[in-house]
């Protein structure tokens, strides 16, 4: 299991740049709800005291790619990253947004919402894979970004628990189609569901049965 941790903030910091942000989305390939992505501002660790860095690097020495947790380590982690993080903030593309733009174009447009969202304004950005917002901020994409970056892996949990919470909401509104089971994801069962129901107006009509 890959562990992220802070050599390329540190890296950053040392050279002068104090806001180091790690974004990171959820729901890129899902079938239904949005599109989101979360923004991280970690705080400047060599630049605390001795006790404080270490209090802090170990709250959050076990946040990684939250793909790799199960849902009740996602939402303690977020609660932890919350707390620890300079700074913090989401964006969102709707499925009607999606279907309009494109997930690639929605996936940027929800990046930008969360940098407009985030205060202070970063130095420099940490994204993972194929997230470029328009913006002039300098930016290093990485693949497999959360399992590198802590900034970036902090990102993916808040993006993640953010959405899954929207998508146990439409549950409640669009029911039968098992929304707070896959979160929208193409499972067998939602593409039953898809088939049997047809789409309600949270799914992704331009690509529901064609991406993964």
């Amino acid at each position: 299991m890959n562990f992220p941790d802070l050599k390329l903030e540190k890296r950053f910091w040392q050279s002068g740049l104090l806001h180091i942000a790690g974004m990171d989305e959820a729901g890129r390939g899902a079938l239904a709800g949005p599109v989101t992505v979360g923004a991280v501002i970690l705080p400047n660790l060599p630049r605390l005291s001795s006790t404080l860095r270490q209090a802090q690097g170990g709250a959050l020495s076990g946040v990684r790619d939250s793909k790799q947790m199960t849902s009740g380590q996602r939402l303690r982690w977020a609660a932890v990253i919350k707390e620890t993080a300079c700074a913090w903030s989401l964006g969102w593309a709707s499925s009607d947004e999606i279907d309009s733009l494109g997930i690639s174009a929605a996936t940027r447009l929800a990046a930008e919402r969360a940098l407009a969202a985030l205060t202070p304004v970063p130095d420099f950005l940490l994204t993972d894979f194929r997230l470029n917002p328009d913006t002039d901020i300098p930016i290093t994409s990485l693949v497999k970004g959360d399992q590198k970056s802590l900034s970036i892996a902090a990102a993916s949990v808040l993006a993640k628990t953010a959405r899954d919470a929207v998508m146990v909401e439409l549950e409640e509104q669009y029911p039968g189609y098992g929304l707070s089971r896959h979160k929208g994801y193409g499972t067998a069962f939602h593409r039953t569901a898809i088939e049997r129901l047809g789409h309600s107006p949270v799914h992704r009509r331009t690509f529901a049965f064609h991406e993964k």
